[in-house]
């Protein structure tokens, strides 16, 4: 089961699953009421805020069986913060928040033994700059949609 917040998401999701045996719900993890073997939350924890980090940890402890797994992808920052650059956050990452390794840890603390933690830095830069040379080279199939601010944005 997949589930998110976003329309476009649970649209695109449904088309890639289309004929796997998976559920792809347009909803809130905290309305959530069910118990599953394993939870992952990939790349939305950046959006949950400072404030509900705690809440978050617990909502997922609740959700998973005795025996099951929780697996936390996040991008994150080496310093707790409690705001982004500005321009990030207005025209980048709307909404968005990166937490720190003692954030993740005190909003973990007493509810999940941190089993493994791995730094994907060096991969993700490569990451972003396959999606850059993508992006340029797909310019003129999206310069209808998009204008050059945006363009130079991503440059």
């Amino acid at each position: 089961m997949g589930i998110t917040i976003s329309q476009e998401q649970v649209r695109l999701a449904r088309e890639r699953c289309q004929g796997l045996p998976v559920e792809i719900r347009l909803q809130d993890y905290r309305v959530l009421n069910e118990s599953f073997d394993r939870v992952l939350s990939l790349g939305m924890f950046e959006h949950v805020g400072y404030k509900n980090y705690r809440v978050f940890m617990e909502k997922v402890l609740s959700l998973l069986k005795e025996d099951g797994l929780f697996l936390l992808h996040t991008i994150g920052s080496n310093t707790s913060q409690k705001t982004i650059d500005s321009w990030i956050l207005k025209d980048i990452f709307p909404n968005a928040m990166l937490p720190s390794v003692k954030q993740i840890a005190h909003a973990m603390e007493g509810l999940f033994v941190l089993e493994d933690w791995h730094a994907f830095g060096s991969d993700y830069d490569k990451t972003l700059m396959y999606w850059f040379e993508n992006f340029k080279n797909s310019w003129h199939r999206l310069r209808t949609r998009y204008d050059d601010r945006f363009f130079r944005m991503w440059e």
